[in-house]
């Protein structure tokens, strides 16, 4: 393991993140393992708030050209140009494939489980029937009734599901999880929605096996069934982490090097080059799967560009995760 001597070793690392309930949760998580690695060393979290935290009405299920790249990272990314942060913390979805000059994707931790879920009201709700429109357990999308409405504000989310539901109603949403939650409890007219298993699993909210969810502040009367990746494919880098630091900065190099998860690092290569070959960014419809197996990674894409599906996917070594992303990407454009 790296140690430090000298002034550089009292100098304390400022970790910056957004302040979100997620973003805050992944930081400190972060931070803890930065300590772990490192308890010679000081760490502090600044938090900062983004141009997306500040757009709370604008539509993340339509592309507006007026809006920056980055909505979720820019800031960040700017306090690490300006010295004011020495390693950002995001959530790999939102940051962009192309990074600012002297800025660097550095690591990757473990990935957590990248499947998606249905959130649903329960047919009963304190043991009587719930007075809003609710389901059994293990309800699939399948088991919807027809014209059914589902809140996401993701296009890959929208797409996919009207791949197997074209009679499905859906409806924007904004919010963090908790909200999310909160609305398919309250709102009679929204049957349900669909989050991140691992935001989910990050704000310790568990699924159990029926089909309940556990954690704080739950509300009432929820289930939740785990969609499979045959079902629908995850957005580009979800469920991992991204630290993103000065391009030569040695000293947070070898920090992050100590968190890196090489074979997550190398499935996100894959998927990102697939999104930038694809010119698309955290909103595009297109979802991305990569899957190491010893030497190999297999990468499954799936591209909804002009309404229309396409699937895909490639085998290569892993020493060419980014040229499979590449390929996958000029197969399906």
């Amino acid at each position: 393991m790296f140690s430090y001597a000298g002034t550089m070793a009292d100098k304390t690392i400022v970790i910056c993140t957004r302040g979100s309930a997620l973003a805050l949760a992944q930081a400190n998580l972060i931070a803890a393992q930065c300590r772990a690695a490192f308890p010679a060393l000081s760490f502090e979290l600044k938090i900062i708030k983004t141009t997306g935290d500040k757009l709370q009405k604008a539509s993340m299920a339509k592309t507006d050209p007026s809006l920056p790249k980055g909505l979720f990272t820019k800031e960040l990314e700017v306090a690490l140009m300006n010295g004011e942060a020495d390693l950002a913390v995001h959530s790999l979805k939102d940051l962009p494939t192309e990074l600012p000059d002297g800025l660097v994707l550095a690591a990757t931790p473990r990935r957590e489980d990248v499947r998606d879920v249905l959130i649903y009201r329960a047919r009963e709700l304190g043991g009587k029937t719930n007075p809003r429109r609710g389901f059994p357990p293990h309800l699939t999308l399948a088991d919807l009734p027809a014209g059914a409405t589902i809140a996401t504000s993701s296009t890959r989310r929208k797409m996919s599901l009207l791949a197997v539901r074209p009679d499905l109603r859906i409806e924007e949403i904004r919010g963090n999880v908790a909200t999310r939650m909160q609305k398919v409890a309250d709102r009679a007219e929204v049957d349900a929605t669909i989050l991140a298993l691992a935001g989910m699993t990050r704000l310790h909210f568990k699924i159990n096996e029926d089909g309940t969810i556990s954690g704080d502040a739950v509300p009432a009367g929820l289930l939740a069934t785990v969609l499979g990746l045959d079902v629908m494919l995850p957005c580009v880098g979800q469920g991992a982490i991204g630290l993103e630091i000065r391009d030569g900065d040695e000293r947070i190099g070898k920090i992050v090097a100590q968190l890196n998860h090489p074979a997550t690092f190398q499935a996100v290569t894959a998927e990102r080059a697939f999104l930038r070959g694809m010119g698309g960014g955290c909103q595009s419809p297109v979802g991305a799967h990569g899957l190491i197996s010893g030497d190999t990674i297999l990468l499954r894409a799936i591209s909804f560009r002009d309404e229309t599906v396409k699937r895909g996917e490639g085998r290569r070594p892993v020493a060419e995760a980014a040229e499979l992303g590449l390929q996958l990407a000029g197969e399906l454009k």
